[in-house]
């Protein structure tokens, strides 16, 4: 466990890349569909009940969410996408908020993908895959709410994912996590700290995580 990332505190909500913190030091963004936990899971890492926004109606998270670790550090809350109930406009403002992002942030360093256990690899989850790609960004991907499903349905999800990204020409690694239990934390935390450059990256290879 890294205490480092229980100090996060929250910066600035941003509803466009101009009204972005300065693009200095390097963020890692959280993405994943506006159901999957992501939220939840950025609060249990940062052992905060509510830093990032949680709420039982999807899609609230609406904007850029910026929260720093340190003054060279951030950690950042991506627009939810998928089964918000709000007009199509704006999901593709949402959608285009998303791109605009990641193509011209120069901080962004690495993307963790957060995705249910129970509904992995949806068409969006592929297209932030593929984002990953074009930017050539490390991926760590969460498979959230591990808790819903006995060990073994879990486990053999988690397989089923590493063996769809097998062929994925960049850096990914894959976990169960449940913020729930409160299981995956110090495996995560081992991810960003070799992701924000705490150690060599080739000490990802030597943590718990599943690799590829």
């Amino acid at each position: 466990m890294n205490p480092l990332y229980h100090q996060a505190k929250f910066l600035k909500s941003s509803p466009s890349l101009k009204d972005t913190p300065p693009d200095i030091g390097k963020e890692i963004a959280f993405a994943g569909r506006s159901n999957a936990g992501k939220s939840s899971a950025i609060n249990t890492l940062t052992r905060q009940n509510s830093l990032a926004r949680t709420s039982k109606t999807p899609g609230r998270t609406q904007l850029l969410n910026f929260f720093e670790i340190n003054e060279d550090i951030r950690f950042v809350d991506l627009p939810g996408y998928g089964y918000a109930k709000v007009p199509e406009a704006v999901k593709k403002q949402w959608h285009q908020l998303m791109e605009i992002y990641m193509n011209e942030r120069q901080s962004l360093c690495a993307i963790v993908l957060v995705m249910d256990v129970r509904h992995p690899l949806t068409e969006f989850d592929w297209q932030m895959v593929e984002w990953s790609r074009h930017k050539r960004l490390a991926l760590h991907i969460l498979l959230t709410k591990a808790d819903k499903l006995t060990f073994g349905a879990a486990k053999n999800t988690l397989l089923h994912v590493q063996r769809e990204l097998r062929n994925v020409d960049i850096p990914v690694t894959v976990q169960l996590f449940s913020a729930l239990k409160k299981t995956g934390v110090d495996e995560v935390h081992d991810v960003l700290n070799a992701l924000f450059g705490f150690y060599e990256e080739a000490e990802i290879n030597n943590t718990k995580i599943d690799t590829i």
